[in-house]
């Protein structure tokens, strides 16, 4: 029996933040479709407020701990994350961003990858994160 396309989207979920730009460019933090969870860029906000300004490794620590607040309210944690994408404005801060995310993921060792690109949406932000959960994984 085939799925109709109500019932696919109907086994879709997904998961908002408190982020100012996911209401006016319509986008999610997290989408969970099947065993994978994808959590897109996400910044170092509070409040929907810039933090950790200045601090490479405090703005990893936030962004990382946004991204794992939408994986826990699909019931994942730290343990079910595959892969993250580190985005910095600086490469000078790999370092720093690489000790936040040693501090979080260094028991799992997710696939990584960092890049530096030219910016972020505001010029405050130094790190934004993607993080992949696979949901089979063990608890």
């Amino acid at each position: 029996m085939t799925e109709t396309p109500a019932a696919a989207a109907a086994a879709v979920q997904r998961v908002q933040s408190d982020s100012p730009w996911e209401e006016t460019m319509g986008f999610a933090r997290a989408v969970a479709a099947g065993d994978r969870v994808l959590v897109g860029g996400t910044m170092p906000l509070v409040g929907g407020a810039v933090r950790g300004e200045g601090s490479p490794y405090d703005q990893a620590l936030l962004a990382f701990g946004n991204a794992l607040a939408a994986l826990e309210k699909l019931g994942l944690g730290p343990e079910s994350v595959i892969r993250t994408r580190m985005y910095l404005s600086h490469a000078r801060d790999a370092e720093d961003v690489g000790r936040a995310h040693k501090e979080l993921f260094g028991a799992v060792r997710p696939a990584g990858t960092i890049v530096v690109v030219a910016g972020f949406v505001d010029s405050r932000v130094l790190v934004e994160v993607e993080v992949e959960a696979f949901r089979g994984a063990p608890e």
